[in-house]
């Protein structure tokens, strides 16, 4: 990517794009479903425990341990595990919503425990030893199913009726935390915007807007395997409107044009790396790039807030006939090759490009608008800057963190609110 967005510090290095060569690539297989993985492992952190024993959530996993344990079959098993999973999802958005006791000292808006309980029950799920026979196959189907509900993914409740008569249905998408090795007190203010909006209904000049919401994995693995096509497809044609965010540059949102068909590298969550295509369900048919159907130009002209909102058409291309890659400010030229969109070559434009593919073969390109926005990189407070001895949270990160949410909740109602292309 450009030098330009070297320089915007090593949080936003990631969802954005691979600005740098990843700490670890490897094509090893998965490990088996029953070994914990290496996001699994960061639990034992002193981090990791601290931010769940002061949310509160610190019982989340050794709960569901015991209850996994009163389990007699693979049925009873994926029941408790579907219920389970949906129960922290809920309880998280509870939290962030100000509903029910805050249960630690740790802010309320803070998607971090979301993220480290559910790490801690996948981790239970691993290593049980059922008494019945469990099969490889079976404990993958039962780590599915708590990935889902622990998301969202399985609790989006678009309106419809006749009470629900000119309810615009909005769709919303965040990320997990992200970059761990670096700084392992992170946080995504994507998935926090994902928590403080889930069910929320948003006034707006040309009437109120439901928000349904669900978060995503920093794992290429998921991704291949059609984590966003799973979850979206059912939802697509029956909203008015969907965004997917994800943290990108400092000190600015931007309304990503274009998104292109290429992984470039970085390691995920898991360490590994990607590097190539994004694939995809018939490969033949796929577009080097697809692009935003959102209202970019009501969305920047717009006062959402705190900071400054760019229409980002930048890409980086091969350009037909060429062997090197060329950023193009402007956006793609006639037959090029993808090599990063204008959010980057990472899980961040790939959720983009599948979501807006998505919407394109569904034939909904020229009705739905949809697209990717991208979210300032959270930082921590002056002087609380080492990842090795600084406090998980100051005053400047959560306030930080509030305006971030406050203003994609503006950019939401400010794209909402521009008329709709061909939409009943």
């Amino acid at each position: 990517m450009t030098h330009i967005r070297v320089r915007t510090g090593v949080l936003g290095l990631a969802l954005v794009a691979g600005l740098v060569a990843p700490a670890t690539a490897t094509a090893a297989p998965p490990p088996p479903a029953s070994a914990p993985t290496v996001e699994e492992r960061r639990l034992d952190g002193e981090v990791p425990r601290e931010i769940l024993r002061r949310s509160g959530f610190a019982g989340v996993a050794p709960a569901f341990a015991r209850g996994l344990g009163r389990a007699d079959s693979y049925r009873e098993a994926r029941r408790i595990v579907a219920r389970e999973g949906s129960a922290l999802w809920r309880r998280a958005v509870d939290r962030a919503q100000g509903r029910g006791p805050a249960r630690g000292d740790i802010s309320r808006d803070d998607d971090r425990p979301l993220y480290w309980a559910r790490l801690g029950m996948t981790r239970e799920l691993r290593a049980w030893a059922p008494d019945f026979r469990l099969s490889e196959r079976q404990r993958e189907a039962l780590l599915g199913v708590l990935e889902r509900a622990s998301r969202g993914q399985g609790d989006i409740r678009l309106p419809h009726g006749e009470r629900d008569k000119g309810l615009r249905r909005v769709l919303l998408t965040g990320f997990d935390p992200f970059t761990l090795d670096r700084d392992i007190r992170i946080s995504n203010p994507s998935g926090a915007a994902a928590l403080a909006l889930d069910g929320t209904v948003i006034d707006t000049p040309d009437g109120p807007a439901r928000v349904e919401t669900a978060v995503f994995p920093v794992r290429w693995r998921d991704f291949a395997q059609g984590a966003v096509e799973r979850a979206l497809r059912p939802y697509l044609p029956r909203v008015d409107l969907f965004t997917t965010v994800s943290q990108g540059r400092v000190g600015r949102f931007d309304v990503e044009r274009t998104n292109g068909a290429w992984r470039g590298g970085f390691a995920d969550n898991d360490n590994v790396s990607r590097t190539g295509t994004v694939p995809v369900a018939d490969p033949a048919s796929q577009p080097q790039w697809t692009t935003t159907t959102l209202p970019y130009e009501a969305i920047t002209a717009a006062d959402t807030g705190r900071f400054p909102v760019y229409d980002n058409t930048s890409v980086t291309e091969i350009p037909a006939g060429g062997t090197e890659p060329v950023v193009r400010p402007e956006g793609p030229t006639p037959g090029s090759a993808a090599r990063a969109g204008g959010g980057g070559d990472y899980l961040s434009n790939e959720i983009a490009y599948r979501a807006t593919l998505l919407r394109d073969r569904l034939g909904l390109h020229g009705t739905l608008p949809g697209g990717h926005v991208h979210t300032p990189v959270l930082q921590f407070g002056a002087g609380n800057t080492d990842p090795a001895t600084g406090a998980v949270t100051d005053p400047a990160f959560v306030q930080s963190r509030l305006d971030i949410v406050a203003q994609v909740r503006a950019i939401v109602a400010a794209a909402v609110s521009t008329p709709k292309r061909g939409r009943s």
